[in-house]
């Protein structure tokens, strides 16, 4: 929902947001990767009204360049491998994969389902995502070779809706939410699975309290504890456990809902929403707040791999940013955009983001 002229500055930013600097050797931080469309606004040919068009698909910021990584504007949702050379990504209901410049694109899988959210695994050989039936239909759960192939398989298909997946650094357990249907909404609670579909474990046996957003670090799992539900019902503290569903203790409480947001590669910082604002907090150690968000506000945000960034990208009823802030300062990189209805068209962004990965 940019104009032409807020869309072109919104970039120059972005690009100038990370430095060159950033990507030569020794490298700290890597590109951001988001989608973003076009959608020309309806017109008319001698008399006759000509269907709006969409273009767009991937963009990269890296090196103070904008680069288009993809050309298909139904390109979103993308992942980053641990090793930051490749995408996995969804394209109008099926995943892709491709290597980080956006060459060497592979479609991994296809039919008449809806996938999406697809998350690579730590080895870098599979990639993890959700399946629906059809549109608003209960998620499953389901693995495919990053290099296709082979056929999908299903790690906890049921008739309940599986979403939310978090590997362990390991790899070797995935994290997830499972949502069962009740009188008057849903009941949310944590699970584990192996990536073969071994070992399904419920951690969670709250009555009547939701347990969501779930990541998996090094030997615990950090989650939310509350009311999923979207809307001003929804509240929640962040509670950590271990993998096994032990000791589970409440990390993150007092005046103001919690959610969690991102954890770092090492697992001892989280990133949590709290009272209108972005929070970090070492485990162990004290919340500190890093940024404002506007009320009633939707945002999705992510650590850079050395954790010493975030990225952070919020929608409003009225519009839509990307910043990118100094977890040590709290500063961010550049000016908040706000974007706008014009003659032109509309242009959205993101709302998933990726943080390129880099190899110390």
């Amino acid at each position: 929902m940019f104009n032409r002229i807020t869309l072109t500055a919104f970039l120059v930013m972005l690009a100038a947001a990370l430095p060159a600097t950033a990507f030569a050797a020794p490298a700290r931080t890597g590109a951001i990767v988001f989608s973003m469309v076009t959608v020309e606004s309806p017109g008319e040919v001698e008399g006759k009204k000509v269907e709006p068009k969409a273009k767009g698909g991937l963009y990269a910021s890296k090196d103070g360049r904008l680069n288009q990584l993809t050309e298909n504007p139904a390109d979103a949702e993308p992942d980053f491998s641990a090793d930051g050379r490749t995408i996995a990504f969804v394209r109008a209901g099926d995943v892709y994969a491709m290597r980080a410049d956006g060459s060497g694109q592979r479609q991994l899988t296809s039919g008449p389902e809806l996938d999406g959210r697809p998350l690579v695994s730590p080895n870098g050989r599979y990639v993890v995502f959700e399946r629906r039936a059809t549109a608003g239909a209960p998620r499953d759960l389901y693995t495919v070779n990053v290099g296709g192939g082979a056929s999908p398989h299903a790690l906890a298909a049921s008739v309940d809706d599986e979403h939310e997946a978090s590997f362990t650094p390991d790899g070797r357990t995935i994290v997830f939410v499972r949502s069962v249907a009740e009188a008057g909404g849903t009941a949310d609670d944590v699970f584990t699975v192996r990536p073969s579909g071994a070992r399904l474990r419920k951690l969670t046996r709250t009555a009547q309290i939701d347990e969501f957003a779930p990541r998996a670090l090094d030997g615990k799992v950090v989650y939310s504890r509350g009311e999923s539900t979207e809307g001003p019902s929804a509240y929640a503290d962040i509670y950590t456990m271990g993998v096994d569903g032990k000791k589970a203790r409440r990390l993150i409480a007092g005046a103001g809902s919690s959610f969690v947001e991102d954890a770092t590669a090492g697992g001892r910082t989280i990133l949590f929403r709290r009272d209108q604002g972005l929070w970090v907090k070492r485990i162990g150690g004290k919340g500190r707040k890093l940024a404002e968000l506007p009320d009633q506000s939707r945002t999705n945000a992510v650590f850079s791999s050395d954790g010493r960034k975030v990225a952070a990208f919020t929608v409003t009823e009225e519009d839509e940013s990307l910043s990118v802030i100094d977890v040590a300062t709290g500063r961010r990189s550049y000016s908040e955009v706000v974007s706008e209805w014009t003659s032109e068209g509309t242009t959205t962004i993101g709302p998933v983001i990726a943080w390129q990965p880099v190899r110390r």
